[in-house]
């Protein structure tokens, strides 16, 4: 079933192209991510197919049967009401067949309790109650009678996220689910929670996230948006940076040969007379197209750092035996730690373990309770908090960073321009002397890491720096990282972004508990997993006995459940269902490929009742394949 389809859509503000003649096709199942540096223009694309802008031109047509329901960054919610009450105020057939449930079980007249009985039975809500519960407690939200304005930004994001999963789950009509950075104020157990949970949902979905892992678990298709144009990639992230390798080697190859042709064709338009013939003409205009190609700028992938940093002494940083508590709850007690040279560390923990509070502690923004805290004379810190940049309204970008200096010294001697240094972190000339208040929320993220960046420190502190980043920044701070030679420490729970960074990690394990484990984020959770699977119990072993028949057989193995053999008939059926599913599978991705470069919107439509009786016979093959493997 076709979902969506844009033809030829394209949008700009003022001089800026965001995207142009872009063509896509959302079918039923679809999970796709897509990709782009922030100001590329992802926000706006999806507020166009939720009706909240108008493209400047191309055509959308959104299934009329389908609901599009947008999980956003900004949530809007009356303080007043409690969790429970929130969740309640969903519009949907399911939630208000339960709210007439509730007012039955006050109300004195019995003929409400037999419609709203029949309206819980047709809208199948009597399990619904239930599973919004469950998705609040993996979310980690148990206090359900606690007021929405008392609660903190991450915990409403998160409320807000099991109200969306329970929306999506309760309308039986087909969705289109959107969302925009999910992940954010989540820790690890929920993200992987999350990531368990979409990855085996039968949805379909529109995802904008910068957690890589999170990516490869749940979605099948990639969208990269880079300028103006929309790249499809089917396949994981690693196809998706194969492929943009591939042309963008193929695009600097073109680049190549359209500056050999320049050069030619730049001495035969010096050589002509004004007036031009109808020939010469034509070969002009082929000269403006050649030129436009040859002077394409693709020096943000080829720029590279290798900077000049304040020397650190023999002294970098050490904690000797740091407490904090906050009334009755222990942050950290005891805590020392040495820090080395160029040594990485990343800190994990539950949310509210006191990570944040480290940091303020170690730079001297929060005071400690006991302990000492030596610092070497050369240490200079340079701090990315969660807090938001603080700038002029009408300052512009390039003025900005020039505030610290003109230049960024390297190491051999040389210098590079603070316009070099902010085309590094992907602000291209126009960007760069455009206000900053015109800039995105994530382009200003990239902003403020940048002016952390060129003060030139030799110890970095990031807390939380991957939320709100795009991914193509994402991967140029982690270049910039793996070749920084000072220390850092890192507060993220970004799993990718930790497992290509650190080389150590210090666990806030709770009541005042941090460990120390060396290896990355990934090496550290296998180390939990299986210290987990070391301290659960054995399970009882019969001793041998020579005489048994003086002993009696443990109730252990009285209980253990016996294999039912498959019957000739249904080891048949098992057989062809094993030869039928790949054949399935195969037309499906034949179905979905020919569907994706399709316009026609009859061919469309006939494609996508093919491809839905399709899925639903493979859904019933999985349904009877597991039960007869059981």
């Amino acid at each position: 079933m076709n979902y969506v389809s844009a033809e030829n859509l394209s949008k700009s503000y003022g001089l800026k192209v965001l995207f142009k003649n872009i063509t896509f096709h959302v079918n039923e199942g679809d999970k796709i991510a897509i990709v782009a540096k922030n100001g590329s223009g992802k926000s706006t694309l999806l507020k166009i197919l939720m009706g909240k802008e108008i493209a400047d031109g191309g055509d959308v047509v959104i299934n009329k049967d389908i609901q599009v329901v947008l999980f956003d960054q900004e949530i809007d919610f009356d303080p007043k009401l409690s969790v429970d009450e929130f969740m309640m105020t969903l519009d949907s057939a399911p939630i208000l067949a339960l709210k007439k449930y509730h007012h039955a079980l006050t109300s004195e007249n019995p003929d409400d309790m037999e419609t709203a009985l029949a309206e819980m039975e047709i809208h199948k809500a009597w399990d619904l109650e239930n599973e919004m519960e469950q998705i609040l407690s993996q979310l980690k939200i148990t206090d359900l009678k606690a007021k929405m304005g008392t609660l903190s930004g991450g915990q409403i994001k998160r409320i807000a996220l099991a109200k969306l999963l329970t929306e999506t789950r309760a309308e039986h009509r087909h969705t289109l689910l959107i969302m925009d950075e999910p992940t954010n104020h989540l820790d690890v157990e929920m993200v992987e929670w999350l990531e368990n949970y979409l990855s085996k949902a039968k949805i379909t979905l529109l995802l904008v996230t910068h957690d890589r892992y999170f990516l490869d678990a749940v979605c099948d298709k990639i969208w990269e948006m880079e300028d103006g144009n929309l790249y499809l990639h089917n396949g994981s992230y690693a196809t998706y940076l194969e492929n943009k390798m591939i042309r963008e080697d193929n695009l600097n190859s073109t680049i190549d040969k359209a500056q050999n042709l320049y050069r030619k064709e730049l001495e035969w338009m010096r050589r002509q007379p004004k007036a031009r013939t109808t020939k010469s003409k034509s070969r002009q205009d082929d000269f403006y197209e050649t030129e436009k190609i040859a002077k394409t700028d693709t020096r943000k992938q080829a720029l590279e750092l290798d900077f000049e940093m304040k020397r650190l002494g023999n002294k970098i940083l050490e904690l000797k035996d740091i407490n904090k508590s906050f009334g009755e709850k222990v942050l950290f007690k005891d805590f020392s730690y040495q820090f080395q040279r160029g040594e990485k560390v990343g800190i994990v923990g539950k949310n509210g373990a006191g990570k944040s509070t480290l940091l303020n502690i170690i730079q001297g923004f929060e005071p400690k309770d006991s302990g000492e805290i030596e610092t070497g004379e050369t240490i200079k810190f340079g701090y990315f908090a969660q807090k938001g940049l603080q700038y002029k309204e009408d300052e512009r970008v390039i003025d900005f960073i020039k505030e610290i200096g003109e230049n960024f010294p390297l190491a051999n001697g040389k210098t590079i321009s603070a316009s070099q240094f902010l085309r590094l972190f992907l602000f291209d000339d126009q960007t760069q002397y455009s206000p900053i208040s015109k800039l995105s929320g994530g382009e200003k993220r990239r902003l403020h890491l940048m002016y952390i960046l060129y003060q030139n420190p030799n110890f970095l502190i990031f807390d939380e720096p991957t939320n709100d980043l795009d991914l193509p920044t994402l991967t140029v701070l982690e270049n910039f990282l793996q070749n920084f030679q000072g220390s850092l420490i890192i507060v993220s729970h970004d799993r990718y972004f930790m497992d290509r960074i650190v080389d150590h990690v210090l666990a806030f394990e709770g009541e005042g508990k941090i460990k120390e484990f060396v290896g990355n984020f990934s090496e550290y959770r296998e180390h939990l997993k299986s210290e987990d699977k070391n301290s659960k119990p054995e399970t009882p072993k019969v001793e041998k006995v020579e005489n048994p028949k003086k002993v009696e057989t443990p109730s252990i193995t009285a209980t253990q459940p016996t294999k039912k053999k498959l019957s000739f008939k249904e080891q048949r059926e098992l057989e062809t269902i094993e030869k039928e599913m790949p054949k399935l599978e195969e037309k499906r991705a034949e179905i979905l490929e020919q569907l994706n470069n399709e316009s026609d919107y009859d061919k469309i439509s006939k494609l996508s009742s093919e491809l839905e009786t399709i899925s639903e016979k493979l859904e019933e093959f999985e349904m009877r394949w597991l039960e007869l493997q059981e």
